[in-house]
C-alpha cells in the first residue's frame, strides 16, 4: 500500500509539473468571429502544451494598448491598415504574424431595402476610427452614394466628400455602438464582427458589401519583440490550419472569408 501511495504521489507531482510547464498565451479578441475562432483552436493547442486564454473586448483600442503594455500577449480583432494607423498615432511597435480572414464590410438599414431608396438628407452613421471610417466612405463611393476627393483613401474623412447628391448627413460613432442605433438612422455602415453579434447576416442583410477580395485581412498581432516566440508561432500556425478554414466556411457561410 505504501508503494502504491508513493507511486500515486509521484504521478500527481509529474502531472502538476506538466501543467505548470504549459505555455500560456493571453489573447485579446472581439467576440465574433475572433474569439470563436480562437476557442475552436484551443483544444489543438492544449495538446501541444499551450494554454490559450481568450479575453473578449468590445472596443478597438484597449486590445492594442494592453498588448503594447505587456498585459496581454497578442490580439486578434483588426486589419493591417488599422494597425498601421494605431502604431503611427500611438508610437507602439505591434506587428502581424498571421493573416487569418476577411470580414467584408457592409451597409445596413431597417428603413429601406435598396440604396436607391435612400432619402434626401438621409442620416448615415459610420465608424469613428480613422481606417474604418475611411473604409465606410470608400464603400459609399463604390455604391455611388457619394464621391470623394481625388486621392482620398483608407483614411478619408467626411471632409473629403466632394460630391453628395442626396445631401446625406454623416455622423461618426464608436464602431461597437452602430448596430444599436440602426433603427434610429437611415443607413449604418457596420464592421462585420459587430453585425454578426447583432444577428445581422452580411451576405443577406447588407444593402452593399465589399467583395471577398477585400484587402482588409484580419490579423494576429503581437509585440515586435515577441514575434518569434515559439508559442505565438504555434498559435499562428494553428490559425492557418485546414481545420480553421473549414470552420470559418461552415460557420459563417461567406460573412467571414478565409484569407489563407
Amino acid at each position: 500500500m505504501k508503494k502504491l501511495l508513493t507511486a500515486l504521489a509521484a504521478a500527481a507531482a509529474l502531472t502538476s509539473a506538466a501543467t505548470q510547464a504549459a505555455d500560456t498565451i493571453r489573447v485579446a479578441a472581439t467576440a465574433v468571429p475572433h474569439a470563436e475562432i480562437l476557442e475552436f483552436v484551443k483544444p489543438a493547442l492544449a495538446k501541444d502544451g499551450i494554454d490559450l486564454q481568450v479575453k473578449v473586448f468590445t472596443d478597438y483600442v484597449q486590445p492594442n494598448v494592453q498588448v503594447a503594455e505587456e498585459r496581454l500577449d497578442a490580439n486578434f480583432f483588426q486589419h493591417q491598415p488599422y494597425l498601421d494607423e494605431f502604431n503611427a498615432s500611438r508610437g507602439t511597435q505591434l506587428v502581424s504574424i498571421a493573416g487569418v480572414h476577411v470580414e467584408p464590410f457592409g451597409a445596413y438599414s431597417s428603413k429601406i431595402k435598396t440604396l436607391a431608396e435612400l432619402p434626401q438628407g438621409a442620416q448615415v452613421v459610420i465608424p469613428n476610427d480613422a481606417t474604418n471610417g475611411g473604409r465606410a466612405l470608400l464603400l459609399l463611393q463604390k455604391a455611388g452614394v457619394i464621391k470623394l476627393k481625388d486621392g482620398a483613401g483608407i483614411t478619408a474623412t467626411v471632409k473629403d466628400i466632394a460630391e453628395n447628391p442626396k445631401a446625406i448627413k454623416v455622423r461618426e460613432l464608436e464602431a461597437a455602438t452602430l448596430p444599436r442605433v440602426l433603427a434610429q438612422v437611415d443607413l449604418a455602415l457596420i464592421n462585420t464582427n459587430y453585425a454578426l453579434e447583432a444577428g445581422l447576416n452580411p451576405t443577406k442583410d447588407a444593402l452593399v458589401i465589399e467583395g471577398s477580395d477585400s484587402p482588409y485581412v484580419n490579423i494576429l498581432v503581437v509585440r515586435e519583440a515577441s514575434k518569434n516566440d515559439a508559442a505565438l508561432q504555434k498559435l499562428a500556425k494553428a490559425l492557418h490550419s485546414a481545420e480553421v478554414k473549414a470552420f470559418i466556411n461552415d460557420k459563417y457561410k461567406g460573412a467571414v472569408v478565409p484569407a489563407f
